[in-house]
C-alpha cells in the first residue's frame, strides 16, 4: 500500500504564494504518475498539476504560469509552488500517486486526505 501526506495548505491573501508538499511512502515497486488535484465545495475534483517519470508535466489552464509541480524522484516526493493566487483556488488539494504495488504491469490511484488551502482578503 501507498500512504500519500500533504502539507503546506493554509490561508493567504489575493497575489500570495504557498507551497504544497506531498511524501509517499509504504510498500511499493514503483511509482508512474503523481500530481495535484483540487475539490471545492459544491464542484468535481479537477486536476491541477501532474508530473510523470519523464518529468513531463501537464497544467490545468487555469494555473499556468502561476503553478510549477516538481518532483523529487529519489525521496518521491511532490511539490507545488503555487503564486499568484486567486479567491477561486480555494479547495481542498489532493496528492494523487500511481503506483505498482504488486509483481505485475498495474498501476493503482492513491490519494493523500488533502489539504486545505483558501485565498481571501
Amino acid at each position: 500500500q501507498v500512504q500519500l501526506v500533504e502539507s503546506g495548505g493554509g490561508l493567504v491573501q489575493p497575489g500570495g504564494s504557498l507551497r504544497l508538499s506531498c511524501t509517499a511512502s509504504g510498500s511499493y515497486f514503483s511509482i508512474a504518475d503523481m500530481g495535484w488535484y483540487r475539490q471545492a465545495p459544491g464542484k468535481q475534483r479537477e486536476l491541477v498539476a501532474k508530473i510523470n517519470r519523464g518529468r513531463n508535466t501537464n497544467y490545468a489552464d487555469s494555473v499556468k504560469g502561476r503553478f510549477t509541480i516538481s518532483r523529487d524522484y529519489t525521496k518521491n516526493i511532490i511539490y507545488l509552488q503555487m503564486n499568484n493566487l486567486q479567491p477561486e483556488d480555494t479547495a481542498v488539494y489532493l496528492c494523487n500517486a500511481e503506483a505498482q504495488t504488486r509483481p505485475m504491469p498495474q498501476y493503482d490511484d492513491y490519494w493523500g486526505q488533502g489539504t486545505q488551502v483558501t485565498v481571501s482578503s
